[in-house]
């Protein structure tokens, strides 16, 4: 291998390529045209001046899998997934979780081959996934439209909500399945904040809002084992006796549901946010 030089193992798109180093190390290289007229066993300089983004799987476990799906998903899939990636790190500015470099294209390729088959997407909390992670909802968006544009497919709002719990994953350093434990433990909480209390509510109010927001750093802090202090509790539990007690049948079901504990403080914030809730 020619010295300061990158090898190309493979090219995933105009845009990426699998380079091996000097060192034998195998990494992904990112910029604009990178890949273009490109083939496997050219050389890229180390300097070269279209790469704007390198990265290595540091866990073996991932590299095998990312090797795997070389071989047996489409290429471009994979390319694509790198693209969004790339962006994904540029938008958030900071580490994110590199398992999401074996996720993404699998969950790609399979939403795609659904889509392909005229097979219908469903995502029973969309609404949620926009409230609770919006900011990753606005560059799912922006993900969407870079698989329409390469691929010449459509992809629903349905799926959107999805690609955004991918990209939640990674910068919270949480399991995909995790979070969606999570928004669906919010989606039952948010059920049964509806039937106990007989209210219609107005998910463009702020108050839910703020309900969603509460729930969501509630988990969070709970799968942390952070907990709030609340030195007016007694007095919530005196003046707002049903708001207290239905906070409580809220926080038993998050407590069973995730198997963590929760702390009377914290019942006490979410029965305030239920009367809010109540009193718009």
């Amino acid at each position: 291998m020619g010295r300061n030089q990158y090898e190309i193992v493979r090219v995933l798109n105009h845009n990426v390529v699998w380079v091996r180093e000097m060192s034998g190390n195998e990494v992904v290289l990112l910029g604009k045209g990178i890949g273009f007229r490109q083939k496997s066993g050219n050389k890229i300089p180390y300097h070269d001046q279209r790469i704007e983004k390198k990265f290595r799987l540091e866990d073996e476990t991932h590299v095998k899998k990312y090797h795997s799906l070389i071989d047996h998903i489409d290429q471009e899939v994979i390319g694509i997934s790198e693209e969004i990636i790339g962006l994904i790190s540029k938008e958030f500015q900071g580490e994110i979780n590199e398992h999401i470099h074996v996720a993404l294209p699998e969950h790609i390729q399979f939403a795609m081959d659904r889509l392909r088959n005229g097979m219908e997407i469903t995502n029973p909390f969309l609404y949620l996934i926009k409230a609770l992670y919006s900011k990753e909802f606005s560059l799912a968006k922006k993900a969407a439209e870079m698989i329409s544009h390469s691929f010449q497919i459509e992809i629903p709002e349905s799926e959107i909500g999805f690609l955004a719990l991918h990209i939640h994953s990674a910068i919270s350093n949480y399991p995909v399945s995790k979070t969606v434990q999570l928004t669906s433990v919010v989606y039952e909480v948010i059920d049964k904040i509806i039937r106990e209390m007989g209210i219609t509510i107005d998910k463009s109010s702020m108050g839910y809002i703020r309900l969603l927001m509460h729930l969501r750093f509630l988990i969070e802090r709970l799968r942390q084992k952070r907990s709030l202090s609340h030195p007016f509790i007694e007095s919530i539990k005196t003046n707002l006796p049903e708001e207290f007690q239905l906070a409580r049948e809220i926080v038993t079901l998050i407590s069973n549901r995730l198997n963590v504990s929760v702390t009377e403080a914290e019942i006490g914030y979410l029965a305030m946010h239920l009367y809010r809730l109540k009193d718009e």
